[in-house]
């Protein structure tokens, strides 16, 4: 952007932002399965929407000059400790950061001299990327391919004396599967190591299934074993994004995940978060979302995503040569396809106004697609089970994607980091990619296909330049 040389009006600046949003995706009204969470009640959307603003110029960076800060928040983590068994909590900008505060305390409150974090694999991302920042190893176990669940045994075998955490789901994201937790947290006691339930996904959605009758088993901090546990409030709480929160059992952990410096002659550094300054705007929406919602609220949208998730597995199951994964206690399905490409079906259903997620193939478990079903589902499941059977059947009659001879080796032989943007564009638009700005989005079971064959650090390594280059200059 060239800044221009006057001020422009509200009006234009609005109607340009209309203009650079006419390929997103829509985040209303339950066609996009991924990535917005939707209740399908407006006047709660609005009541958050009015509050983040209320407090969009408020500065969390010194709550002494905003005690607003400190009162909310206090309200807020109080009753997501009220649902997930007590602690002691922070409020912070989403699941990562949650998770990388809950990392850093464990480990500052260990002495190893090699720390050391042991996961499953299917557990998020977010635990690697806190470890990259930390300077932590991950040790990550597998899960068993009927389940999708680690095995606590496999947890025991990979602790040692370096261990400083080990991490559960409540559920895991891929396949929506709750982990053992009171199993794997009582092996993590026993070797005296402090275990942390990742629920960004559960933790705001699980007491409220339980509550419309689903069968889900003890996941939170009044399990033995459990030291810290993330809940997200902008998925299944509803709240603007920019919202989580993190529980410690013991206050001395939630000190070790502050940060405080005086080595300086300026203000008083004192961070409960990653970040320093940052916008109150979410903590209001967040708040202001619990109090519209109430209870009452939370419990009639669990029993409609229940019903929802309920009919989505009936109808997925169903449809020839398609299979859920594993059997989900949330509101995450997987499915993948036996005879169908569910690349190829992700892109069909894409052509037919709905958003399907893909995921690649990794440590045993097939490429498959996910969806998130939330409140707003309910309402629209039967046409999203419509456009599953019709993209399916449209996907069965090519087969697969057929990928150039030779072209994975390509890729996979490429040394990307001295590879120009030019040149890494070209090579998108080879597989029916286009980079340029503006040009929307684009069918993407190619790309998928190429990245399921090949090995994570090389996906990685592409991704990050699809990165660099959409964000290119």
């Amino acid at each position: 952007m060239t800044l221009p040389p006057a001020g422009e009006t509200t009006g234009d600046l609005l109607a340009e932002l209309s203009r650079l949003k006419r390929h997103d995706l829509p985040v209303r009204g339950g066609q996009v399965t991924a990535y917005v969470y939707d209740t399908g009640r407006p006047e709660v959307n609005d009541a958050a929407t009015r509050a983040y603003l209320e407090m969009l110029e408020v500065n969390c960076l010194d709550p002494t000059a905003f005690p607003s800060v400190v009162e909310m928040e206090r309200q807020v983590v109080g009753a997501v400790a009220d649902e997930l068994g007590g602690g002691h909590g922070i409020f912070t900008s989403g699941g990562t950061e949650s998770i990388m505060l809950a990392v850093k305390a464990a480990r500052d409150a260990a002495s190893a001299a090699r720390p050391k974090l042991v996961l499953p694999v299917t557990a998020h991302p977010a635990f690697h990327k806190a470890a990259h920042y930390l300077g932590v190893e991950v040790v990550a176990v597998p899960v068993d391919l009927k389940t999708y669940k680690v095995r606590p045994g496999d947890v025991e075998a990979a602790l040692d004396a370096d261990t400083i955490l080990v991490a559960v789901s409540a559920p895991s994201y891929p396949q929506g599967v709750v982990d053992p937790v009171a199993e794997v947290a009582a092996v993590a006691a026993a070797a005296g190591v402090p275990c942390h339930v990742d629920a960004c996904v559960g933790g705001w959605l699980l007491p409220w299934l339980r509550e419309a009758g689903a069968a889900i088993p003890p996941f939170d901090l009044s399990v033995p074993g459990v030291t810290s546990i993330s809940c997200d409030l902008h998925k299944f709480g509803y709240a603007p994004k920019g919202a989580s929160v993190v529980l410690f059992a013991d206050p001395a952990m939630r000190r070790a995940a502050y940060f405080a410096s005086a080595a300086w002659p300026g203000y008083t550094i004192i961070n409960a978060t990653v970040q320093s300054s940052r916008s109150a705007g979410p903590l209001g929406g967040a708040w202001a979302t619990l109090r519209a919602l109430g209870r009452e609220g939370y419990v009639e949208l669990g029993r409609a995503t229940l019903a929802a998730t309920a009919r989505l597995r009936e109808g997925i199951a169903a449809i020839p040569g398609l299979r859920v994964l594993g059997e989900p206690e949330s509101s995450l399905v997987a499915f993948t396809g036996a005879g169908i490409d569910v690349f190829v079906l992700a892109d069909e259903a894409r052509a037919r106004g709905w958003f399907l997620q893909p995921q690649l193939s990794y440590a045993g478990i097939p490429a498959n697609l996910h969806i998130t079903v939330t409140g707003v589902t309910l309402a629209g499941v039967d046409a999203m089970l419509k456009v599953i059977a019709e993209s399916a059947a449209t996907a069965r009659a090519p087969g697969p994607v057929e990928l150039p001879e030779g072209l994975v080796d390509l890729v996979a032989g490429l040394d990307l980091d001295t590879m120009d943007d030019t040149s890494f564009t070209e090579l998108a638009a080879a597989v029916g990619v286009d980079l340029r700005p503006g040009t929307g989005q684009p069918e993407m079971a190619a790309v998928n296909t190429i990245l399921d064959a090949l090995p994570a650090p090389t996906r990685e390594a592409v991704l990050l330049r699809f990165l660099s280059v959409i964000y290119g200059p």
